[in-house]
């Protein structure tokens, strides 16, 4: 087995012995199946509940089980290689814990570690107050870490009490426990940060900037480029649900879907959905992330007009933060996403301090992109970017040949008068709170509405002139007390004007 020194202290009797081998796994949660360790049940069979601590590093790594006053000491076998940094802090801490597990041939699976706040008075504040049970779905939800040496750990202590990891003694904490399955260079990010965050030779204004965005980087979950395979019907369902008509456009977004789940990665182009204004691009690009089962964040590019709101601001200035797109991985939570660029052939608007434009070619080439206020190279290459344009024309050669474009034809007039019926009407009704019997529009009144907008582009019209009926409608209902309102085409001529 192997022998590592945990106390950083020269000399043999100084070293844990390591008794237990480590599994790679990703699994989202942990069961009598899928454990998070097997300890050695060859003694006899033990308990489904067992309260005790991890020894002390110096020590093998073994649970000692306390009950009734008896001490008995168990190997570790196996576990989990996302959990072994968390193993060590909580027996270098002597938190007591109860583990939940199963007897099996082979050992006790354990599949629960709960936190006990009694016993030595020495268990750290963020150990209370759910701080374990935050960190254990946290290493469930994060991927394997690479293989490596163990981490030599930061042992200075500072005082807080907040488990969303804002105070410095929970974002210690949390180093800590996540070791590897912190991506490298975040690793070492954080540790000069934190280095910055505890000095005594900085200002305070320093020291508040470097445990903010400390704060910021360990609450997003930072996960591998891996994607797990996604039900082409599935897709299309939701597709046909969003959209009438547009077989082209569906056929290429479940082309993507196809290749996705080949590959188990995001394809190396984004989507560029271009066409007139009220086509639904919007909505394709919403599907699209719901398809993905991502979290998504939209960047308005018709209102960017300076590099700095997508960049952010140096930590020089007393009042810097992070740029949006920092913001977007934040408020996320996680590091794969769908960015929803809308207007992007408005991205070349800068008004003298450079252009938005340029700062997205790094993100769009997923090859990691840099905060001013984080300092750090932030991985994209789980980032999904969708766009939208009314004019593609206008957007620069550079940005337009990171995308697959995908044309969305404006809608005849026919197309309008099923999706008024089919998707407007249901959705209008849905919002206001009527049933479909309580306002019924005759095909003719339909026909009509649809021709006092043959003359413009997309469907937002439409959508107003149905809010417009349904509202009459209910009206009606409301002030001169009818059950339900038949609209003919004479009616919703008057009506609209």
């Amino acid at each position: 087995m192997a022998v590592f020194d945990f106390n950083n202290t020269p000399g043999e009797e100084n070293k844990a012995i390591c008794t237990y081998e480590t599994f790679a796994s990703d699994e989202p949660e942990a069961t009598a199946d899928k454990p998070i360790m097997i300890l050695d049940n060859k003694a006899g069979a033990l308990k489904h509940h067992l309260s005790g601590m991890f020894t002390n590093p110096i020590k093998r790594t073994t649970f000692e089980i306390k009950e009734d006053k008896e001490v008995a000491c168990v190997d570790i076998l196996k576990i989990d290689s996302r959990f072994t940094a968390l193993l060590k802090w909580l027996g270098e801490n002597h938190i007591n814990v109860r583990l939940s597990g199963e007897n099996r041939e082979g050992g006790y699976r354990v599949y629960k570690i709960r936190e006990m706040a009694f016993g030595n008075g020495r268990s750290k504040l963020s150990a209370e107050d759910g701080f374990l049970q935050f960190m254990i779905e946290r290493l469930l939800s994060s991927n394997a870490p690479v293989e490596g040496e163990l981490d030599e750990d930061d042992d200075s202590e500072e005082d807080g009490d907040d488990m969303k990891l804002t105070s410095l003694q929970s974002i210690v904490d949390f180093m800590n426990c996540a070791g590897r399955t912190l991506p490298d260079n975040i690793r070492l990010w954080a540790r000069r940060n934190l280095a910055v965050a505890k000095s005594g030779e900085v200002s305070p204004e320093e020291r508040r900037h470097a445990q903010r965005a400390l704060s910021i980087m360990m609450n997003i979950k930072w996960r591998h480029n891996y994607f797990e395979a996604i039900d082409p019907d599935e897709a299309r369902r939701i597709l046909d649900e969003e959209l009438y008509g547009m077989e082209k456009v569906k056929q290429r977004i479940i082309e993507t879907i196809i290749q996705i789940n080949r590959t188990h990665t995001l394809p190396a182009y984004g989507i560029l959905l271009a066409g007139p204004a009220g086509t639904g691009k919007s909505q394709i690009a919403y599907a699209v992330a719901r398809i993905l089962k991502l979290p998504w964040t939209t960047l308005d590019m018709s209102s960017i007009n300076d590099p700095e709101q997508l960049t952010g601001s140096s930590r020089i200035y007393s009042n810097a933060k992070p740029g949006i797109i920092m913001e977007a991985f934040s408020q996320a939570g996680e590091s794969n996403l769908v960015f929803i660029i809308n207007e992007l052939d408005k991205a070349n608007s800068g008004k003298g301090n450079g252009n938005p434009a340029d700062v997205l070619l790094t993100l769009l080439d997923n090859l990691g992109f840099t905060d001013n206020y984080m300092e750090c190279m932030i991985p994209t290459f789980g980032v999904y970017p969708i766009a939208t344009a009314n004019d593609k024309s206008k957007i620069s050669a550079p940005i337009l040949s990171r995308f697959a474009v995908i044309d969305i034809p404006d809608y005849t007039d026919e197309e309008k008068k099923v999706i008024f019926n089919r998707y407007v009407l249901k959705k209008v009704l849905r919002r206001i709170g009527l049933r479909e019997d309580e306002c019924i529009i005759t095909d003719e009144a339909v026909r009509l509405a649809v021709s006092k907008y043959s003359g413009t582009s997309g469907i937002r019209n439409l959508e107003q002139s149905a809010e417009h009926i349904v509202a009459n409608a209910l009206y009606q209902i409301e002030v001169n007390h009818v059950k339900s309102v038949t609209f003919t085409a004479e009616m919703v001529d008057e009506l609209l004007g």
